[in-house]
């Protein structure tokens, strides 16, 4: 089962994520909220639309907008909006 890990600590887990371009992208609810703090930070892609990112926190240690998702799809996208995807020191594993 794909999962994300972060500081040892399991932040998403499910069986039913998406892969686009090499990334595994989990469904909103398979996501540990209480892991996520918003980022304020965006950007585009030009087939996907415009992503919003969030920090993932595990106590004192922050991964700066390491998870990102597409609130308003392009229509390409659509089956994976509100999907979240990591990257940086966010570890997943297939």
């Amino acid at each position: 089962m794909p999962r994300a890990l972060f500081a040892d600590t399991v932040i998403a887990e499910s069986d039913d994520t998406v892969l686009v371009e090499g990334n595994h992208y989990f469904p909103a609810e398979a996501l540990k909220r209480e892991y996520v703090e918003p980022s304020g930070n965006t950007s585009v892609c030009p087939w996907k639309g415009t992503a919003a990112y969030r920090d993932v926190v595990v106590g004192d240690e922050r991964a700066a907008a390491a998870a990102w998702y597409y609130p308003e799809p392009k229509p390409d996208a659509e089956h994976f909006r509100d999907y979240v995807a990591f990257w940086g020191d966010v570890r997943v594993e297939a």
